[in-house]
């Protein structure tokens, strides 16, 4: 009878055991890295084995009877490692020697280290055998119990015959259902964790699906906003496109229609102003359409790039005969240079580099009041990509109003413009820069910006000339 009360007692004390583990598992190591769960689980063992031999039943001075195999059986389930479980068992063996080293506590530490590796052999078919884990439970139990008690036998601390008709009889049942008891428990307790992961799993998965939806509701008001500003910029251009071309129309109009009627009292000299502003209106409305059908093209994808030869050299004359009337009459100082690296000849569409060009100086002229404009002609090396590229630059800056730097970007997209105020103050459509920037794009280039408000512009329009491996 003594020794069940002791049994008793031992399983009390693996359940509280079980249970204060259970809470610092769940308050303190949850999170922790596997490896120091796993070194937290073979001290706790360990520890649970002392505290039963320390509740144990002492049948004499140095015998102790308890259930100190029972840490070692929930192990070989729970952490089926051969290495962990042979750990357990030497250091659980090697606790018995804290109680005194004497011949009984010597085959103590061998009868643990012997369940130890029995237990790391099991453990191998744990992993692989295809039962539940109440039948592998079952029969770890009941392996474990039987070498426990064929080793008491074997070692011959206690009497074999004393040992099998008194003592076995009693201690051996009992160990297999307090074993199975205590199995049952932790077992609850390992499913509770499963239960607590699984929940912390979905709480962090709904977390992070939350993230995630705030993240898209940001980008999606974002792309609204910029639909919103789209329509905003269209609708501005169009309300800025019906003037534009109602005002050459109406000068187109009008005048041929007084021409028309040969109104006596026109003289010839106002007959001949009258032709040129007919004249210089039908080639804005030309520009304007031309500008319209390009940016169609190029978003279409239907734009046509004929690489020809271009003769770098002539692009300053032509560009000089169209500008230098524009800057004297508004006053601006207005230079021209050709750097002596640049190539005489150059691989590109000619027609195309001179409207990104013309676009360009044209918006230096209408954004610079005073001081003056300049268009440089380089060679720069620039790395693009993983290679090394040749370029010539053709550098546009100005002394004018100055772009802010966030609006770098926005003034290269359709019908934007750095302000919406600045088509009723300067004219234009703002389709010049994003109609030039494909272009570019479609020659194999690009077009840079540097620009402080109110401190001028630096546009710079960079054309492949060669490709060098680094």
């Amino acid at each position: 009878m003594e020794y069940l009360k002791i049994f008793f007692v031992n399983t009390a004390v693996l359940v509280t055991l079980a249970y204060l583990a259970n809470l610092i598992y769940k308050f303190t190591i949850t999170n922790a890295p596997e490896q120091m769960k796993k070194i937290c689980w073979v001290l706790l063992t360990i520890f649970a084995g002392w505290s039963s031999m320390f509740f144990g039943y002492r049948l004499d001075e140095h015998v102790i009877f308890d259930l100190r195999f029972v840490p070692l059986i929930i192990s070989t389930l729970a952490f089926p490692q051969p290495f962990i479980l042979i750990i357990i068992g030497v250091g659980t063996g090697l606790a018995r020697l804290t109680f005194g080293v004497n011949e009984a506590a010597v085959v103590g530490t061998l009868n643990l280290s012997i369940l130890g590796f029995v237990c790391a052999a099991l453990s191998f078919w744990v992993r692989r055998s295809s039962l539940t884990i109440v039948k592998k439970g079952l029969t770890i139990i009941l392996v474990v119990n039987l070498v426990n008690a064929l080793n008491i036998i074997a070692f011959g601390v206690i009497p074999d015959e004393k040992y099998i008709t008194e003592i076995m009889p009693v201690t051996f049942p009992a160990g297999l259902i307090l074993s199975m008891l205590f199995a049952l428990i932790i077992r609850d307790f390992q499913l509770e964790m499963m239960r607590n992961e699984q929940i912390q799993r979905a709480n962090k998965l709904l977390s992070a699906q939350t993230e995630e939806l705030h993240k898209n509701k940001i980008v999606l008001e974002e792309r609204a906003k910029q639909l919103m500003k789209a329509s905003q910029y269209k609708s501005e251009f169009l309300t800025n496109m019906s003037h534009e071309l109602r005002t050459p129309l109406n000068s187109i109009i009008n005048l041929s229609q007084l021409i028309e009627e040969k109104d006596s009292s026109l003289s010839e000299d106002e007959m001949v102003e009258y032709g040129m502003i007919i004249h210089r209106s039908g080639e804005d409305l030309l520009m304007l359409i031309n500008d319209i059908l390009d940016l169609s093209k190029v978003e279409a994808g239907q734009l046509d790039i004929l690489n020809e030869e271009l003769n770098v050299s002539e692009v300053p004359e032509l560009l000089a005969l169209q500008f230098s009337v524009i800057a004297r009459q508004k006053g601006l100082e207005f230079n021209i240079a050709l750097n002596e690296d640049v190539p005489l000849t150059l691989t590109s569409d000619p027609q195309r580099v001179q409207q990104i060009l013309r676009n360009l100086l044209s918006n230096a002229f209408k954004f610079t009041k005073v001081g003056h404009i300049s268009l440089v002609i380089r060679v720069e090396e620039k790395r693009v990509g993983v290679v090394d590229k040749r370029w010539v630059v053709f550098d546009v800056q100005d002394s004018g109003i100055g772009i802010a730097s966030e609006k770098h970007t926005i003034i290269f997209e359709a019908f934007q413009q750095a302000d919406s105020t600045i088509s009723r103050m300067y004219g234009g459509t703002g389709l010049g820069l994003s109609i030039s920037n494909d272009l570019a794009k479609l020659l194999g280039g690009f077009i840079t910006l540097k620009s402080v408000e109110g401190k001028g512009s630096l546009f710079s329009l960079y054309l492949p000339l060669e490709v060098t491996s680094k």
